[in-house]
Formats: C-alpha cells, structure tokens, sequence
C-alpha cells in the first residue's frame, strides 16, 4: 500500500479476484497483521473451494505502523507487536493446505509446491521486523513526495 492504509484488503480482493476470474491464478501477499484482519475468510474459501494461493510475510509487527515509527518517531514504537497464532494451524482447521517457511532453502520448493497444488493454499514465511517496504508515502504527503529508499 506504500503506507496508504490499505490493511486487511488483500484477503476478501484476492476471494473476489478468484471468484471474478477462475481461469487465471489469484496469489495474495500479505503481512501477518493484515491478513488477521479477515482472517475469518478462510471459511469462504474452504466452502466454496476458491483455489487462491495466500502468502503471508510473517514478521510479528504491525509492519508499515513499525517502519512508520522508525522513520518518523525516532523508534519510539508503540502497539505495534503482535503475537500470531500458528498460521499453517488455522488452515488446516478450515481443511486449506498450508505450510510454513523458515529459511531461504526451502522457500523456492515450499512455493513450486504452492504453485502446483490445485485448490487453496497458505504459505506463511518468516521474515526481519525490520524489513523495509518501499516506495512509502508519508503522512499528509502526496504521491508526488514518494520516499523510494
């Protein structure tokens, strides 16, 4: 979103994205704190068997809130850690296949499996807190005053 509050879209645009054009693959990137704010879509998907592959970059923070505190408040952080389920659990609950990422060595056959597998699919990656997401907009700026690094 580049810092524009877009948090917790991701999820019910990919069902509908799915849903919209089943001929072509639907793949969500999402960060554990957005893809928490509808997480309860998860039931949809197992019900109406949508084959979207999700992918959440699992850092424990409300990550754009942190990266906002870092830039802009001198590391002050405030509300912004979060304490996750077990993501590859909650699938599995609602019969999604999932699976969790720790290193980059199994990155690349976690995501061929992913990309293999027909029908829904959660793959949850372990990622820095402190990993940056670029091009950032500040508060009360325009597009035209885009930070890129």
């Amino acid at each position: 979103s580049g810092g524009l509050g877009t948090m917790g879209f991701g999820l019910p645009a990919a069902v509908g994205a799915a849903i919209a054009q089943k001929e072509r693959p639907v793949i969500l990137f999402t960060g554990d704190g957005g893809f928490q704010m509808n997480e309860q879509e998860l039931g949809t998907i197992m019900q109406e068997q949508i084959p979207v592959k999700i992918v959440i970059l699992n850092n424990n923070v409300l990550g754009m809130v942190r990266q906002w505190q870092t830039m802009l408040q001198n590391k002050r952080y405030s509300a912004t850690d979060l304490v996750n389920p077990d993501f590859v659990k909650l699938a599995e609950a609602y019969s999604i296949k999932a699976r969790h990422v720790e290193s980059r060595a199994d990155l690349e056959p976690a995501i061929d499996e992913m990309l293999t597998f027909d029908g829904p699919y959660l793959l949850t990656i372990d990622v820095d807190k402190d990993m940056k997401v670029m091009p950032f907009i500040k508060p009360g700026k325009a597009v035209d005053d885009i930070v890129l690094e």
